[in-house]
Formats: structure tokens, sequence, C-alpha cells
């Protein structure tokens, strides 16, 4: 079993490469220290950290223990403050965390009198969808969702998926891309595990057949800089290039035919009670969605006013 204090000197050790440092830093001696990571080695039966005149840096097992470290110190924490931490912390996958979420979480904020501060995580989904798996967060926002038991999800909003291109493209003035002509593009993806490789090759399977990849760029901005310098097409959500349209920087184009759009869902763990702040947030975001398609507008979401 693994020692909390032990992996508390880990990561000093890692944090200031330095044994005698993360003595001082934890007010122990640095035997002590050193103990703790020779009894944490031995537990995992590796070795963790090497040292050298130029400090302490972590092995590959170091490395791979690290997120998990940080992990079980952050739970602990959370566990030790129950009785007084009132933080909602809410997860978003980086399209979601970066471009859409922000008006609702700014209107919750606006109707509970920031009586209950919201903590934000935005990563990419699988780490997301992790985080609230081990408790880190308290709901999520994703694209999508494995259907794994013990959490409820629900669709909270589609986002339609539009090819993005250069002004000056030869697409640009197209009213719709024909799904044909992507074979022939030289195509840039974005930040991995978001699933739209998976949603296109379910609805256009054929047209995404012999697909020229181009590099992966690992994130949304990245691709818009790189499309808007005129190296390649990708396909996004529409809403995260509305101001580069708006200034001209890009041309967003429908995709021919019906239109492609990819569900975003609110997660959290069935056990949640139902007065939990948490769950508060969830249902707030739910109805203030369903409150903007009901105005049937295009403009940032109209949020209801009952919580």
């Amino acid at each position: 079993m693994l020692n909390l204090e032990h992996i508390a000197s880990f990561l000093a050790v890692l944090r200031t490469r330095n044994f005698s440092v993360a003595a001082h830093e934890r007010s122990l001696s640095q035997a002590t220290v050193s103990q703790h990571i020779q009894k944490l080695e031995r537990v995992l039966n590796t070795c963790l950290i090497e040292r050298s005149h130029s400090g302490c840096s972590p092995t590959r097992a170091g490395i791979a223990l690290l997120p998990h470290a940080e992990s079980l110190m952050h739970l602990n924490a959370r566990a030790l403050n129950l009785s007084r931490d009132r933080a909602i912390r809410i997860g978003a996958s980086s399209n979601i965390g970066i471009y859409l979420l922000q008006p609702y979480v700014k209107s919750f904020l606006a109707k509970t009198g920031g009586q209950y501060p919201v903590e934000l995580v935005i990563h990419q989904n699988p780490a997301i969808a992790d985080k609230l798996e081990c408790g880190e967060i308290d709901v999520a926002t994703m694209e999508w969702w494995d259907d794994r038991p013990g959490y409820i999800a629900r669709p909270w909003r589609q986002e339609e998926l539009v090819v993005i291109v250069a002004p000056d493209h030869p697409w640009a003035k197209l009213p719709e891309v024909p799904r044909a002509m992507l074979r022939d593009a030289h195509f840039l993806g974005g930040e991995p595990g978001t699933g739209t490789g998976r949603l296109l090759v379910h609805h256009m399977a054929e047209a995404m057949r012999g697909v020229q990849g181009g590099m992966q760029l690992g994130s949304t901005e990245a691709v818009k800089r790189w499309v808007q310098a005129g190296l390649g097409v990708s396909i996004v959500l529409s809403n995260t290039v509305v101001e580069e349209c708006r200034v001209g920087k890009l041309c967003a184009i429908p995709l021919e035919g019906d239109p492609i759009c990819k569900t975003l869902y609110v997660i959290w763990r069935a056990t949640l009670r139902h007065d939990s702040l948490p769950l508060r947030l969830a249902k707030w975001l739910l109805d203030s969605n369903k409150a903007a398609e009901n105005s049937r507008t295009k403009a940032a979401p109209q949020i209801c006013t009952a919580l």
C-alpha cells in the first residue's frame, strides 16, 4: 500500500530537484526524505529518481508515477477539506472549456452570487473521463462518453462540424464542400481523443477513404493557425471559429448533404445527492442550453433564471 507521506516526499524531490531542499520544504531531515523514497521504491519494486551532480530527475518509472502521485495528493486534500470545501470542480474537454463553457459558468456564478465557487479543469477528453472516475472533478463536459457504469450522461449541445480553409483557398467561395473533394485535400488534425475522426468515418466513410493525412497539431487553436497560413484544411466544431470567420481570417463551409453534428455531454456520478452543488450545476448547464434552444437564437446562450 502506498504511503502518502512517501508520495509527498517523492513530489517534493522532483519539484526541487534536490533532497536537501525537499527536506527543508517538508520540515523533515534529509535522511527521512531519503528513507521515504527508498521505501516507495521498495513497494513499487523500481527506481524512481536518478541522482546526479546537476540535480535529481525522475526515471521512466518516476515519470509514469508522477500524475498518479499528484492525483493522490489532490484527492487527499479534497477529503481533508470536505467539511469546508464548497468549490465545485467541473472538467471540460479543450474545445468546450476554451470556446463554449464561459457564459454558462458566468451566469451560474451571477445567479448564486458567487457563493459557490467553480473551479475549472481543461484537458483532453480521455483525461477528463479519468479525472471524473478518480474523483478529481465533480461534473464533466465532454465531446463523447463511453457509457461506463456508475455515471449519468445527458446530451447537452449539438455542434455542427464545418470545413475550415484560408480566405484565399479555392474552396472559400463554395456554398458547401462536396464530400468527395476531401480526398484531394491536405488534411490537418487537431487534438487527439475528441472522437471527431470516428464521427466523420461513421457518417462519410467512402468520402474519407483516401484523404491525405497531414500533421496532428494537438489542438484546435494550432489547427486554426496552420489553416490560416494556407497549410491545409480541417474539420472543426462550428463554434470554435466564430471569431476568425467574423474578422475574415478563416472561412467555415458546411459539408455537402445533411449536417454532421457532434453531441456534447454533461456527465456526473450517479451517487451524487439530488441536492448536491455539483448536481445543481449539471442541471443548470442542461436547463440553460434548453432555454437557449427554445429562444432560437444563434447568439451566446440565453441562460434561464430558475436554479
